[in-house]
């Protein structure tokens, strides 16, 4: 799946944040990204308040399948409710090479996420 190819290079350049409460964390300090949220968690009050928090913030979402495919684009074996794959690490500094090509195909799952979404209204 596009959308998943992404997460790869942003986890290894430590541009993405795994988990609830580090997503959760991330965008309440004003981290910008784009979140991908999987569909199979169960229960389901687990996820249901990101996409509200993410509306608020403007932050870009989508949902996806399965939590397992969301761990094996971000690089982990624990299953995985949701992401957020962001441009710049949190900490320290990536070469110019990789932040071009992070920027790249964040632009580009975006505006992808964003035609998705506009043909369904």
């Amino acid at each position: 799946m596009w959308l998943l190819s992404a997460c790869l290079p942003a986890s290894e350049a430590k541009c993405l944040k795994r988990g609830v409460k580090e997503v959760v964390k991330s965008i309440r300090r004003g981290s910008k990204g784009l979140c991908v949220i999987a569909g199979n968690i169960s229960p389901i009050d687990v996820i249901t308040h990101l996409p509200i928090l993410c509306e608020e913030a403007n932050v870009p979402y989508i949902y996806v399948t399965s939590k397992e495919e969301l761990a094996t684009a971000g690089t982990t074996k624990r299953p995985t409710c949701c992401v957020l794959v962001m441009t710049k690490p949190a900490k320290g500094e990536i070469t110019e090479e990789v932040k071009e090509k992070l920027e790249s195909e964040y632009k580009q799952v975006v505006s992808e996420v964003a035609e998705a979404t506009s043909a369904l209204f």
